[in-house]
């Protein structure tokens, strides 16, 4: 019998799959290690390949151009996986919208930003760095920082529906103050050139943050459990 018109097999191969994605885990790793030390511009799609040890054909089939490259490398940094990973699917978020209190919800986001942190800072300064030349760049930097604004907004709504947020200053406000403080940059000089332990930087954004977000009587009770 004839299988002329017998539809076509489809070919899965689990081996297949798990050297794709080390393939790719390998290539974010060395994009990473050269945009961070030897800078954006200085870095090329061959060196990129060569420090991989692919072929300069398959950084392209993996990735894509040295701009994908870096958005890759930054979006895996801040999701701690290989891949980007929405805002409202990440661990801590769903944690933090599950919390009742302020200062609950606050702490978890402030030991989160200390564990992001270390792996993303590095890569965050170099994207800033790349930006001042580089109109690719420029765009994801400008891209990331209106997300991550954008964010902020919904964490300080997430804080006033517990109706512990202070009432006296804008909800955009609040948001822009947060958005200043969990930056890559703030990280950089207080972990890195102050010599702070990630522990430390988060017991200090937890009680800056309850201190500056919260109503008064919130803020003056996390401050009391924050002394003891």
């Amino acid at each position: 019998m004839s299988e002329v018109n017998a539809p076509a097999r489809r070919y899965h191969s689990p081996r297949r799959k798990e050297q794709a994605a080390a393939t790719r885990d390998a290539v974010l790793a060395a994009a990473r290690e050269l945009f961070v030390g030897e800078g954006y511009s200085s870095t090329t799609v061959a060196g990129i390949a060569r420090r991989a040890g692919v072929a300069v054909d398959t950084v392209y089939a993996a990735i894509g151009r040295k701009p994908d490259l870096l958005r890759e490398v930054v979006e895996t940094a801040i999701s701690g996986t290989g891949q980007a990973v929405p805002a409202e699917s990440r661990d801590y978020v769903i944690r933090l919208r599950e919390a009742e209190r302020a200062a609950d919800k606050i702490s978890i986001y402030a030991n989160a930003l200390a564990g992001i942190q270390p792996r993303l800072a590095p890569v965050y300064v170099a994207l800033r760095d790349a930006a001042g030349t580089d109109p690719d760049c420029a765009a994801l930097w400008r891209e990331i920082s209106d997300r991550r604004a954008a964010n902020m907004l919904k964490f300080v709504e997430d804080l006033a529906a517990t109706g512990e947020l202070r009432a006296d200053r804008p909800a955009a406000e609040l948001a822009d103050a947060v958005w200043s403080m969990n930056g890559p940059e703030y990280w950089v000089l207080l972990v890195d050139q102050r010599g702070w332990s990630p522990g430390r930087f988060a017991d200090w954004l937890a009680d800056a943050w309850c201190r500056l977000l919260l109503a008064g009587d919130q803020a003056r009770d996390q401050a009391t459990v924050s002394a003891r």
